[in-house]
């Protein structure tokens, strides 16, 4: 509706999880680059944590856009509510077996076949399943077990969940001790730092083609960083009515006042005193690095690149690097070459 007021070719704000608008920080670009790495080198299980609306999807669709259809075959799971019968179902249903089995043992048989079928024309099979923390015990024991489809050299199902904090509670308890052994990557993902916020609505506002500068003034950024706690998903929501209440008032600048009400209608109001202490905000912002801070010290160094957004080189295949460098590539290197290449998106 305030696109053409603005300037704008699409919504800066929309709240899908839109993989050209992926903001990465360092983190994002290190989870990112976790991710990647734990797959190709056929790790078998790696865990990504952050709180609900840090970008765990919208990286998730970002990864699935640096594996090729020809070299991964992916299975997707966006709804855990599951049972451990239905997630094997659904397992092969995403990886296009369309004559499921109607018994557990024939879908174990039918899978290890698929897997084995995959690896033998050059294919990684990837399971990701979001919002992991809400699975089951029993869905959580089938998981483990699918780890068990191995030969001597490497796994042959690739296993990602991700999930909020609460994953770690539930991969702590006693009964899933097994479960949590066999993690080989773990990653998370905080909320921005106050500087973070504004570099994102900057980037958010580049994505979306504008012909000006962001219309929020910088205390109101302030107040969408405090009352967003730097979480995208509800600096989307406050950004997007701001911009919409500014265009119903015939304004260019969206003002803290603007902000203000905005938060107030979404109920999102936060006080001053219920933010981190300031001891533990120092700390983050301490540890948090500019979005444009050099990687890991590189090992090759990283090859420059003028398109930030899709350049040529995040084309190229993933997997197929790493088969033919995995015979003189320490891992340290390889993993080194991932976070390099994150940093080129």
């Amino acid at each position: 509706m305030y696109n053409g007021f603005f300037g704008l070719s699409r919504s800066p704000f929309a709240m899908t999880p839109d993989p050209r608008s992926l903001f990465l920080t360092d983190q994002h670009r290190e989870a990112l680059a976790g991710l990647s790495y734990a797959i190709v080198q056929q790790k078998g299980f790696a865990i990504l944590e952050g709180q609900a609306g840090t970008g765990k999807t919208t990286l998730l669709r970002r990864l699935l856009e640096m594996l090729p259809q020809t070299e991964a075959l992916v299975s997707f799971v966006v709804n855990p509510i599951l049972s451990a019968e239905e997630l094997l179902e659904l397992l092969l249903i995403k990886f296009g077996v369309e004559d499921v089995p109607a018994s557990k043992a024939l879908r174990l048989t039918r899978l290890e076949l698929l897997l084995l079928t995959a690896h033998k024309n050059g294919m990684v099979p990837v399971l990701i399943v979001d919002e992991a923390h809400k699975l089951n015990n029993d869905v959580l024991e089938e998981i483990r077990l699918l780890t068990n489809f191995e030969n001597n050299d490497y796994k042959l199902l690739q296993i990602v969940l991700t999930g909020q904090p609460e994953l770690r509670d539930v991969l702590n308890r006693k009964d899933l001790w097994q479960l949590k052994q066999r993690i080989a990557v773990r990653l998370h993902i905080d909320p921005l730092s106050p500087e973070q916020v504004k570099q994102y609505i900057q980037h958010r506002w580049t994505r979306a083609d504008a012909i000006t500068a962001p219309p929020f003034a910088d205390d109101a950024i302030q107040l969408i960083a405090l009352h967003s706690q730097g979480i995208p998903r509800l600096i989307n929501s406050i950004c997007d009515n701001s911009l919409l209440a500014a265009y119903s008032e015939n304004s260019l600048a969206v003002t803290p006042q603007i902000v203000s009400e905005v938060v107030a209608d979404l109920d999102l109001e936060v006080e001053p005193q219920a933010k981190l202490p300031s001891d533990r905000v120092l700390a983050i912002e301490k540890k948090a690095l500019p979005v444009t801070a050099s990687p890991l010290p590189a090992e090759p160094p990283r090859a420059e690149t003028t398109d930030r957004q899709t350049p040529a080189e995040t084309k190229a295949p993933l997997l197929g690097f790493w088969r033919t460098q995995k015979a003189n590539q320490t891992p340290r290197t390889l993993k080194t070459w991932f976070i390099n290449r994150i940093y080129d998106l």
